[in-house]
């Protein structure tokens, strides 16, 4: 999960998707980070710890690192939160394997559409939005990956 600052938007989808993965009893890790390095060790604004608690998610402890080309190695696939982080990690890809990682979260509802999921940072009332936003992404995630390895007792 990538975002700008690693503040507000990517702490959140990392904090959602773990905890419906948690419900789900599926094995993945996931990760969040920042384009940028001005936040790098600091907890999530208080605004997205705030939108979390609301919805019983804890994301207080989360720290913010710097997304690093080695991510594009590390993880499966990455999600980017906007058409500028997406085009910004496209730059340190190396391989064809490494390009076909990185998405635009919100595509994996309306594939094509590019939608971006907004940076709340400078809007007190746009939280609450990216986090219905980024709730029915993560949802859209683990339903695609269903789909391409089917149900749990299918198994």
């Amino acid at each position: 999960m990538v975002c700008l600052g690693n503040i507000c938007r990517s702490p959140l989808a990392e904090g959602i998707l773990k905890d419906k993965i948690k419900a789900l009893h599926l094995d993945w890790e996931v990760d969040s980070a920042g384009m940028g390095s001005w936040h790098i060790g600091q907890p999530p604004d208080p605004r997205s710890i705030a939108i979390a608690a609301k919805y019983g998610i804890d994301i207080s402890g989360q720290r913010a690192r710097q997304f690093k080309a080695s991510d594009l190695e590390n993880y499966d696939l990455i999600f980017a939160m906007d058409n500028s982080n997406f085009r910004a990690i496209q730059r340190m890809v190396i391989s064809d394997s490494q390009k076909k990682k990185v998405k635009l979260i919100m595509n994996g509802l309306d594939a094509g559409m590019n939608q971006s999921v907004p940076d709340p940072y400078w809007d007190d009332d746009g939280f609450e939005q990216v986090f219905q936003m980024l709730d029915n992404a993560c949802e859209g995630i683990i339903e695609k990956f269903y789909e391409e390895h089917g149900q749990p007792n299918e198994q």
